[in-house]
């Protein structure tokens, strides 16, 4: 069936490459920019520093006055300390099921005249990939889980006014997962179901950019929601003769919608300071639903409740202009858990989570400016309990994540 989470995700530029546990809760990713990060994502949607806001708010295009192009990645090293285990299987409960991996972004940004921007970004907006070890004691519960979302976003922007700006952009978003976990076929003897699928859904990204006095700008973003089915197969190993096989499967995803509300204030020709509130209607992604309906008895449909929970995240960040070339940044950010110790699962087992930021930015010429940023993560112990069955033994275990980001970004304006 599936697995646990460390958020790790796939997204190509020109290929591919995957991220881990990013910064953001539940299965979201942050990671969409190395300037944006420096400040703990705050004031995402009401500063446009970079093209990078084609995805943060595309409205701030129309502050980008030459052409632009911005891309680059993020690296992101978790942990996870697994504890207070109780379960009747027998294994091994390491904690060591996310590889250290990148994710890579990029935007370019296009004035047309004077009122109109045309923008393009390519990034990662939600993903999940773990991969425990195969004695984990946890593994009738999941064992491997790997949801990959790569999303292309051709934009627009519209000048109103000398204070008002807005944006709007389709969203082609193509999703893979990989699903597996272990059946306990007999007392000697684990079988194996691993689930693929993948299949391609369209949203959209909208906002709104007003500079409401010389110093104080508000920008609002709206993130649609997206419905998926994947279609592949299921694929059960190591079973009696008559199961094992592949079989047509179905898995219903809705990744939810977001609206983000920031503020970013420039003090003077030092200190800017920034914030934001991200509500995410996670009560979206409720649950999973795999339909197997040529597969024999226990393997026809797998359903699995989430029960998951609206949320709020909070930032709050600053900018100081040491040089007129160079920047430093730092920002906090508070994010909740979509979920709670009677729901958390083995493949997502987020808590409630602090991230703290720092970051540089430092305009090397006229064209070329650098970005970097260093986050950590830290999240609250969470606990996971199954009940025990014929083919999955109960297991119950404390959780706690951490992680360590780092990103980088290069932008060339002409």
């Amino acid at each position: 069936m599936i697995n646990k989470t460390r958020l790790r995700t796939a997204l190509a530029l020109a290929a591919a490459a995957a991220s881990t546990q990013a910064m953001a809760n539940g299965v979201a990713v942050n990671e969409q920019s190395a300037s944006g990060m420096g400040t703990g994502f705050a004031g995402r949607s009401s500063s446009a520093q970079d093209a990078s806001t084609v995805f943060g708010n595309p409205a701030g295009m129309s502050k980008i006055e030459r052409t632009q192009i911005s891309g680059g990645f993020a690296v992101i090293d978790a942990s996870t300390d697994i504890s207070s285990v109780q379960s009747p299987a027998t294994g091994t409960n390491d904690g060591d099921m996310v590889p250290f991996t990148a994710i890579p972004f990029g935007y370019y940004v296009k004035p047309l005249s004077d009122n109109w921007h045309f923008g393009l970004g390519v990034y990662v907006p939600f993903g999940v990939i773990s991969d425990y070890e195969n004695s984990f004691q946890g593994r009738y519960h999941g064992l491997e889980s790997e949801v990959q979302v790569v999303t292309v976003q051709p934009t627009i922007s519209y000048r109103i006014n000398e204070r008002v700006s807005v944006g709007f952009g389709p969203t082609i978003n193509r999703i893979e997962g990989t699903l597996t976990r272990a059946v306990a076929a007999s007392p000697l003897n684990d079988s194996y179901v691993d689930i693929e699928g993948d299949d391609v859904g369209y949203g959209f990204n909208v906002g709104v950019l007003a500079d409401l006095t010389d110093s104080l700008a508000l920008g609002l973003t709206y993130h649609s929601k997206v419905d998926y089915t994947l279609e592949g197969d299921t694929q059960v190993s190591d079973f009696p003769i008559p199961v094992n096989g592949t079989y047509d499967a179905t898995l219903d995803v809705t990744t939810p919608e977001s609206i983000d509300l920031s503020l970013t204030y420039a003090h003077n020709e030092y200190w800017t300071l920034y914030a934001g509130a991200t509500w995410t209607r996670w009560s979206q992604f409720d649950q999973l639903v795999i339909e197997n309906p040529s597969a024999p008895g226990r393997f026809g449909n797998i359903e699995e409740d989430l029960n998951w929970s609206d949320t709020v995240a909070y930032a709050l960040g600053a900018a100081y202009q040491i040089t007129p070339s160079v920047v430093l940044r730092t920002g906090v950010a508070f994010d909740r858990s979509p979920t709670n110790d009677a729901d958390r699962t083995v493949r997502i087992p987020v808590s409630d989570r602090t991230v703290l930021s720092l970051g540089a930015g430092w305009e090397a010429t006229d064209n070329l400016t650098l970005d970097v940023a260093y986050a950590y993560l830290h999240e609250d112990e969470g606990s996971v309990s199954y009940s025990g069955s014929d083919t999955s033994p109960a297991y119950t275990a404390d959780y706690r994540n951490s992680a360590h980001g780092l990103s980088a970004q290069a932008t060339y304006s002409y």
